[in-house]
């Protein structure tokens, strides 16, 4: 499995709920693993790859109680605000992917990709920020809307990463650059 699919993967298990009795049969740990495992397939010259990591190790930490029923539940008792927060670790981690990839795409000359992975980085903000519009600023109307694009937007990263991952800017090192080094090897600045 292309380290792209395996990302794709994780995050359709963390999106997906099977319902086992009270518990999800497709636990959202298991999706961090996959997403782990993806990412750190990745190529070693990738941009923020480290940061990329730290934060679905994050995510998945966060998951591991949050699969049991009643501490989601109690949570959602507490304050809705808090549970939201909660998500921001998996926001951050899909939307600086794609916004990496993007950067990828578009240094490898493959602007369509580029561009939907541009897309992709835009909703994932709009999808974090509009719970503070719901919760913070009591706009009830939209907590449907931001459900909906949420699911959206999840379902176009997952899609995007599954179109992309055979794309060899996605699974290759970056080329030399013409004194013979990488490109990605020299961080040091301008």
């Amino acid at each position: 499995m292309k380290p792209l699919q395996s990302v794709a993967m994780g995050l359709l298990v963390v999106g997906l709920t099977a319902s086992f009795g009270e518990y999800d049969a497709l636990p959202d740990p298991l999706g961090w693993v996959l997403v782990l495992v993806g990412l750190l397939r990745l190529p070693t010259g990738t941009a923020r790859r480290p940061v990329l990591v730290a934060l679905a190790a994050l995510a998945g930490v966060v998951a591991v109680p949050l699969w049991v029923p009643s501490v989601a539940e109690a949570l959602e008792d507490v304050d809705a605000s808090v549970a939201w927060a909660l998500t921001l670790p998996q926001l951050v981690c899909m939307g600086l992917l794609c916004h990496v990839l993007a950067i990828r795409a578009t240094g490898a000359g493959d602007l369509a990709g580029a561009r939907r992975l541009r897309l992709a980085v835009t909703l994932v903000v709009v999808v974090a920020a509009l719970p503070v519009l719901v919760l913070g600023a009591g706009v009830e109307s939209l907590a449907t809307p931001a459900a909906v694009l949420a699911v959206a937007t999840l379902v176009l990263v997952v899609w995007q990463l599954f179109t992309l991952s055979g794309r060899a800017w996605a699974t290759d090192e970056p080329p030399p650059d013409r004194s013979g080094r990488s490109a990605a090897a020299d961080r040091s600045g301008p």
